[in-house]
């Protein structure tokens, strides 16, 4: 069974990565499993390298679309003319695809129009409900026509039982980016800034801002930073910045002693100082997980989540994106009332081996 694995941005490499390692170990005992690794090139990031493979045991792409950046239906139609072409050289018996961004629509759509191919979506069934988010409109899309659904939580489950997805097509398998992070905890390293700034276990935050509603309006996150530079008790606050973020920044002059601004941080860095962090300040999505799996406390300036368990369960709370909510929730926080979380059922470093045990008994039901 040849398989193929799609990723396009850097949050579908930690997805991928500890899938690959379980066909690699299959491969080992003598299992007819193969699999290519396309690399869309949705992104271009540095770190994005030779290192960063060689961190979570990536081998290189088979193939590099290199699709590119350009507006959404620009990126779109790339990556499926391109994919298109290889899907007709060499016809994959399955087709994984991660998350939801372009390149998990974009590939799951030109594998069911390129001959009807098995696709397989791992991290089904996650929902903001928010079809303003350009991820919404992937994870719907996606999920329209996928063919086995690898899902992360319950919710996930019922979300796709009530768009009429049966129980047979749904496989509760975990988490394949807490794989990642399990795996990786003891290689976590701590970034220049830890040294420089004398940081202290537990006594800094780390902050993250992407999302247009928060960064693409100048007074919408100047306010925010205000709002948080005034409720931090001046314990350092370390910004590594996206660089749709930078564009605004540029513009803004906030200036704070304890704010400190950083280029992207490697991922052992990055998460090593979210595992040592008082608390994170964030509108990500994968970071909402990674926080609850290390039981740091997750601010999360979204009026939404579609990871609803790091809320119900987790270290994560919602508190919109009105910069006024920020003082109320960093009091709770500096006042010892932040909740104690759990991690959820099955985010326990094997939901790859879940996933390829799956595809394994999938010889005869491939398209």
């Amino acid at each position: 069974m040849l398989v193929d694995i799609i990723a396009g941005a850097r949050p579908n490499f930690m997805k991928v990565a500890p899938i690959i390692e379980a066909i690699e170990r299959e491969q080992k005992k003598g299992t007819d499993l193969s699999f290519r690794l396309i690399h869309t090139g949705q992104h271009y990031d540095k770190n994005m390298s030779t290192a960063f493979f060689e961190q979570l045991g990536i081998p290189a792409p088979d193939i590099n679309l290199e699709a590119g950046s350009g507006t959404q239906a620009e990126q779109t139609a790339a990556i499926m003319t391109r994919y298109e072409k290889v899907l007709l050289s060499r016809r994959p018996d399955v087709v994984i695809v991660v998350g939801d961004v372009t390149s998990t629509m974009a590939c799951a759509i030109t594998a069911k129009k390129t001959g009807n191919i098995t696709v397989a979506h791992v991290e089904a069934g996650i929902r903001s409900n928010d079809l303003q988010m350009p991820e919404e409109i992937n994870r719907i899309v996606t999920d329209s026509i996928t063919d086995l659904y690898f899902t992360t939580s319950h919710s996930a489950n019922e979300n796709l039982r009530r768009t009429g997805v049966s129980d047979e097509r749904i496989f509760f398998v975990g988490n394949t980016m807490i794989d990642t992070l399990l795996k990786q905890a003891p290689q976590f390293e701590p970034p220049a800034i830890w040294k420089d700034l004398k940081l202290e276990e537990k006594n800094y935050f780390v902050l993250t801002l992407h999302r247009p509603n928060n960064v693409d309006n100048l007074d919408d996150l100047k306010a925010i930073l205000v709002a948080i530079v005034k409720a931090s008790r001046n314990l350092p606050i370390i910004f590594p910045i996206h660089p749709r973020t930078a564009k605004t920044l540029e513009s803004i002059n906030i200036k704070a002693p304890n704010l400190h601004i950083t280029e992207p941080l490697s991922y052992l860095q990055f998460n090593y100082l979210v595992q040592h962090s008082k608390a994170v300040i964030t509108d990500s999505g994968g970071i909402q997980e990674e926080t609850t799996v290390m039981n740091v406390p997750c601010i999360t300036l979204r009026d939404n989540t579609e990871r609803p368990e790091t809320c119900t369960i987790g270290t994560n709370e919602l508190i919109g994106t009105n910069p006024r909510n920020i003082p109320t929730a960093l009091e709770k926080l500096f006042s010892g009332n932040w909740k104690k979380g759990g991690i959820p059922y099955m985010w326990d470093g094997k939901a790859a081996d879940r996933i390829i045990s799956v595809l394994k008994n999938l010889k005869g039901l491939a398209s």
